[in-house]
């Protein structure tokens, strides 16, 4: 089982140890960094920032929202960071929701898999740069039809270093799931519960085995964001991750369109969503912070005593799950690294 640090997107400002905590991964031998955006930071910049001071650890994005950028600005981007890097950059990709689509971006969000797919298709076509990228989908058309009537198919004046850089897409419901399986390289999975580990099985191998599929189970990646608090109070651990869960239960969308509420009432846990919800809504945060049952936080975290840690970290290691993407400071990346390996 690889690690991973996600350094996430920022509050109100730059978190004060990241920088420090990037270095700190590289030198602990995690495999990857991840940074993300919602409607404040933006994932691209502190990347780079950051991951200038390393040498070889991947870099990768958890999430890019493709309604933020064209899929060719993505591309450039992404050919852009893979160079600096030396080849070392993953993008991952998200559809995020409407709230934020719509109300951040001010693009219609409706039909998102679809969508996906071509958005998908034409950063990949500026990546091969074998010919001028033209395309007419029902999302987007290059060159554009109206305006000046002047618009020209282009190719990327800069030479990829990579031509397949790897593309994860973030995925809760099983359609989603599916389409990552068939179309990218990895799947990033924001809320995994190692109970649910057939569920997504399933849902992988439907991807797997369309017409064309990029991937197999061999040689696809699923890097999981997973909270790791090592304490030898399990409540006092799981204090810890009650606050992000009541804000992605409860506040993370729309009360009749929140996809993270709904990985949760999969689970079992839809009396407590309903009341998490109901409580953040009204304003109530501490509150619905309280109402997440321990239960729930173990479910899709490793929290308590190391040994605690351990044993049920056993589950992960036979679920699809590759690499644990965790958060933190310097100190506490050291005591995950001890725990996780032993």
């Amino acid at each position: 089982m690889e690690l991973g640090l996600h350094v996430g997107y920022w509050s109100a400002g730059p978190p004060p140890t990241a920088a420090e905590a990037v270095i700190a991964a590289e030198r602990l031998g995690f495999e990857s960094v991840w940074t993300a955006e919602a409607y404040g930071s933006d994932c691209l910049t502190p990347l780079a920032w950051w991951g200038s001071a390393t040498d070889w650890i991947t870099l990768g994005t958890n999430i890019l929202q493709m309604a933020a950028r064209t899929p060719t600005a993505t591309a450039m981007a992404a050919l852009t960071l893979d160079h600096l890097s030396a080849g070392r950059f993953v993008l991952g990709l998200g559809a995020s929701g409407p709230q934020v689509v719509e109300g951040w971006y001010g693009s219609a969000y409706p039909r998102p898999l679809a969508r996906t797919r071509e958005y998908v298709d034409i950063v990949r076509k500026v990546w091969a740069r074998d010919k001028p990228v033209s395309f007419d989908g029902d999302f987007y058309t290059l060159p554009y039809p109206g305006g000046a009537g002047l618009g020209k198919a282009l190719k990327s004046t800069v030479h990829p270093l990579r031509t397949d850089i790897p593309i994860h897409l973030a995925a809760e419901g099983p359609k989603n799931v599916a389409l990552a399986a068939e179309i990218a390289d990895g799947w990033l999975p924001l809320f995994f519960s190692p109970r649910a580990d057939g569920f997504y099985r399933e849902a992988l191998a439907e991807g797997f085995d369309r017409p064309g599929a990029r991937r197999t189970p061999a040689d696809f990646q699923v890097s999981a964001t997973v909270p790791v608090i090592v304490d030898d109070d399990v409540e006092r651990a799981a204090d810890r991750v009650r606050p992000m869960l009541a804000l992605y239960i409860g506040g993370m969308g729309a009360k009749e369109a929140n996809f993270h509420n709904q990985v949760f009432v999969r689970l079992g846990y839809e009396e407590a969503c309903v009341r998490i919800q109901e409580l953040f809504l009204n304003g109530q945060r501490q509150d619905a912070a309280a109402a997440v049952p321990t239960a729930l936080v173990e479910d899709v975290a490793l929290v308590g005593p190391a040994g605690k840690v351990r044993e049920e970290l056993a589950r992960w290691e036979q679920t699809v799950v590759d690499t644990l993407i965790v958060s933190g400071g310097p100190d506490s990346l050291e005591a995950i690294a001890r725990v996780v390996r032993g």
